[in-house]
This record gives C-alpha cells, structure tokens and sequence, in this order.
C-alpha cells in the first residue's frame, strides 16, 4: 500500500519533466475566446434582436461559460444601473422585468 503514493509521486515528477527529445509545442498567441466577450456580444445581440451574432457569440465558448459570463454581465449591470438610480439592486431588476415593486 505505501508504494502507491510513491509510484504516483515518480509518475507525476515524470510527466511534468519536458523531454529533450520533444520540444516544447509553441503556445498560441490566444488560447480561444474570453467568455466575457463573448457575453457580452451575445447579450448585445439578443438586446438588438440579431439572431446571427448571438448564434456566433454562442459558438465562441462553452454553454456553461457563456452563461457564466451572461450572469456577471448582468450582475455587474445591475449594480451599475442601482447606483446611478439610487436604489437597491433588488427594486432595480423587479422594475426592469416589470414586477411590482412589492414582493408580494
């Protein structure tokens, strides 16, 4: 049983050691698309209704991520608009969903 923790250290030190026979693959300048980017493109185009740059901000990133980043937008939104009215978050997204203002 103690050699397991061992084997896996050995294995670990392994893969990480860069072999001198392989180079090391050159990183590409961009890793794929910023989710934030894609976030807000997508939400941009659903605001004005362009179904064909929403589709294409969608393909940008994962569905988990693009909502992830539509929930930040949308937070960070939400805190913007409170602060110039003046009033809480929460009485801020009822009005713009068009709740009333009592959680009834």
């Amino acid at each position: 049983m103690t050699q397991i923790p061992e084997r896996l250290r050995r294995l670990l030190l392994f893969a990480r050691k860069p072999s001198a026979a392989a180079p090391a693959p050159a990183r590409p300048a961009r890793q794929g698309h910023n989710l934030f980017e894609a976030a807000a493109v997508y939400v941009a185009a659903c605001a004005e209704d362009d179904q064909a740059r929403a589709e294409e901000a969608a393909n940008r990133v994962s569905p988990g991520a693009l909502s992830f980043g539509v929930n930040e937008l949308a937070c960070r939104a939400l805190v913007a608009l409170a602060r110039e009215r003046n009033e809480p978050p929460l009485t801020v997204a009822r009005s713009l969903l068009g709740l009333r203002n009592d959680p009834a």
